[in-house]
């Protein structure tokens, strides 16, 4: 089976990575090539992070990888938290950084008096092969809860419900949440650039 290295530690995101994928490729995280490193992520773009990350497993590994991205974008807000969507709460004083439920409650305090809840997911994939780099980008539509619903999925998953389903991927089964999200969206663009082709390369 083809090997396909993502620039991640993040077991939330290797996981839902595989079961997109579904068995087509074989999917090894940093852990699994040595790479304990805190890869910097200083752009001021999803493209510009996924790029960093992706770049700095070519440049100091001298593997073919790919890296991810994403962010939650909120109207009310002005398109944040976008880059810093993960450490929105921190930022805001509320935990720590990557501290799922401090994201959570930050964000449903800024929305309590917004008239619009409308938000997106956007995800961006940067693949490097063979010196080549090449961007894959996911959208899903959708708005900010009141309140978390359901127990499935990890990050803003509770709070988020997409156009297509009005529930919130927190509520989904993974095959479900897998075929709309942003991230499986972006991932199965990159599949299908891997395999026009490449089915017998090994990242």
């Amino acid at each position: 089976m083809t090997q396909i290295i993502m620039a991640t530690n993040n077991e939330h995101k290797l996981r839902e990575i595989r079961q997109i994928l579904d068995g087509r490729f074989e999917v090894l995280g940093l852990s699994n090539i040595g790479c304990h490193e805190d890869i910097p992520e200083t752009s001021d773009t999803l493209e510009g992070n996924a790029l960093q990350k992706a770049r700095y497993i070519a440049e100091h590994y001298g593997m073919d990888c790919f890296a991810d991205d994403t962010g939650l974008e909120v109207d009310a807000l002005d398109g944040a938290p976008g880059i810093y969507t993960a450490r929105f709460g921190a930022m805001n004083g509320y935990g720590e950084s990557h501290d799922a439920e401090a994201n959570i409650r930050c964000l449903l305090d800024k929305l309590k008096d917004a008239t619009t809840r409308r938000a997106r997911f956007r995800t961006a994939i940067a693949l490097i092969k063979n010196g080549e780099e090449r961007l894959f980008e996911g959208i899903v539509e959708g708005e900010i809860l009141h309140e978390k619903m359901g127990t499935d999925g990890f990050g803003y998953d509770p709070i988020f419900a997409p156009v297509e389903t009005g529930l919130s991927f927190a509520q989904m089964g993974p095959e479900e949440k897998n075929r709309i999200s942003h991230r499986g969206r972006a991932t199965q663009k990159l599949a299908e650039f891997l395999t026009s082709g490449y089915e017998k390369d090994t990242l």
